[in-house]
Order: C-alpha cells, then structure tokens, then sequence
C-alpha cells in the first residue's frame, strides 16, 4: 500500500525525523510519495524582498493567501525551487532515490485557474482580481505509479499547472493540504499529513483532548467542529481525500519519534471513508 505523506512548512516542523522514517519505510518495501507545504518560507522570503504577504478570508470564513503576481513569482522560487531541492537532497543524503515534481511537471496537478475570489472585507463580499490560484481538478497518477514502480520517491509541490479560458496554462498556487489529498485519492493511498501538533483536539488548546478517530460521520461532524484556525483546511483536505479515495488520513505530529511510522500505527487522529455522510465538499477555494 502506497502512503502519501504530507510534511507542513510551519516553523515549528522539523522534517528529519520524517525523511528518517521515510528512508525506513522505502527499505522495507513501502512505496512513499512525499508532498510538503511552504507558507512560512514563502511569507519571509516577500518581507526579505520588501513585500507584504497578502491574506483574505472567503464569505464561508476561511482565510487563505492571495496570490499577486510577484507573489507567484516568488512562490516558484521558493516551493518547487529551494524547499522541494532541499528535501530531495536530504532523502539522498538517507540514501533515498528521490525526485523532485512540481505540478507543472508532466501535467502532475491540473486545474482551472482562478484570477478572481470572493472575499469578505469590513463585513462586505468583494470580488479580488489579479489571483494566480486554481483547485486540483485532475493527478498524472501514471506518472507517480511509473516513478514508484522504478524505485523512486516521488516528492511533490505545488504550483499546479493552471488551464486558461483563454486556452494555455499558467503555473498557479493550491493549498498544499489539499493537494496531497489529491495525490493521495489518485492513489488509493493512506494520507499523513504531518504538522506541529499530535492531531485534532476537541480543545486547541489542551493536547489531552486529542480525538483518536473518527469512523461515522457523527464522529466527523465532531472532528470539523473541533477543527479550528490552521486546522480547518487540514480536515477540508481530509473529507477531500477521502472522498478521492484515500484509504485513511491521519493528522500527527512532525516532531514525534519516527512520525510517519508511529502515525500509521494510531498515533494522530486517524479519519476512515467511513467517517464521511453522503454529500460533497464545502467548494472553498483559497490557496495556501
């Protein structure tokens, strides 16, 4: 079984454990394609350039950033450029033969391109212009199983490649959380997204309260109600991948003891198709 592993870009993530436990896992057999975020690294390399990160919040209350086009210009520096190089470098260095994607790269992660949102401003809905975003509509999963079947560890970032009315594509930002749901519904995989706290807690503020898993969809409905600030897109990405057939999602920590391992075994707050009511997704649309 394929696992997909999701390593956030907050500050307070430390990758190494998790690219250990991803050389461990490939000499066992397991097959691994690693996906990874970036906004933290995006956002202080604008304020090094004399830039302001901008952030919006959509009529439905979720808060993502936009995406001018000197900010994708710099997006495409930083994600696909240094972040995705170093962690190659790094699964190397563990003895991992890795590759590096972006999804540009043979059509990996397609969709629309969005130039406009809808945004909420002093209470108001406004439509914002000059947006380089999209949500995945379609995964080159032959790409990945070719990789994979060849011995290679896939690791993938966003931009996707984003298809014009006008025709012709134009690289473009997507939630990384969301894109690894993608990738992991493409291949019927297991989806561990790795972050800087144990899982999903009833209280954000009180670790204890962490929910185990959720199986019915009354026990989800009680994951996304718990689901707060950063968290919220993360079970937006969970439902998602899930209903792209993803075999399990689990929300853990980075910075545990061999995470992805301790993860698989339970240790996170662990999502199963089960959880999910018939239904589709909210349809929110804000990039990472």
């Amino acid at each position: 079984m394929t696992v997909v592993v999701k390593i956030g870009g907050a500050r307070a993530v430390d990758p190494a454990g998790a690219l250990a436990d991803v050389a461990s896992l490939v000499e066992e057999g397991r097959e691994v394609v690693l996906t990874h975020g970036g906004s933290t690294a995006v956002d202080e390399t604008l304020e090094e350039l004399g830039q302001e990160p901008t952030y919006v919040e959509t009529p439905g209350g979720v808060v993502g950033r936009f995406t001018d086009e000197e900010t994708m210009d710099v997006f495409k520096m930083v994600m696909p450029g240094k972040l995705n190089t170093d962690l190659v470098e790094s699964l190397q260095n563990e003895g991992v033969d890795a590759v590096g994607l972006s999804g540009t790269d043979g059509k990996l992660l397609e969709g629309k391109r969005k130039s406009a949102v809808r945004v909420k401003e002093d209470g108001k809905k406004k439509i914002k212009r000059g947006d380089h975003s999209g949500k995945i509509e379609s995964v080159n999963s032959d790409l990945l199983e070719t990789l994979l079947a060849d011995g290679y560890t896939p690791v993938v970032s966003v931009p996707m490649l984003g298809r014009e009315k006008s025709g012709g594509y134009t690289a473009v930002n997507a939630d990384a959380d969301r894109a690894a749901a993608a990738v992991a519904g493409a291949l019927g995989a297991d989806l561990v997204v790795l972050t800087d706290v144990s899982g999903i807690y009833e209280d954000p503020d009180d670790e204890a309260t962490r929910i185990d898993s959720a199986s019915t969809p009354k026990e989800f409905a009680a994951v996304e109600a718990a689901a707060e600030g950063f968290m919220t897109k993360k079970v937006m990405a969970a439902r998602e991948a899930l209903e792209g057939g993803a075999t399990s999602v689990i929300v853990a920590s980075a910075n545990a003891d061999e995470p992805i391992t301790a993860a698989l075994a339970g240790e996170g707050t662990t999502l199963e198709p089960g959880a999910l009511a018939d239904g589709e997704t909210d349809g929110e649309e804000v990039a990472q």
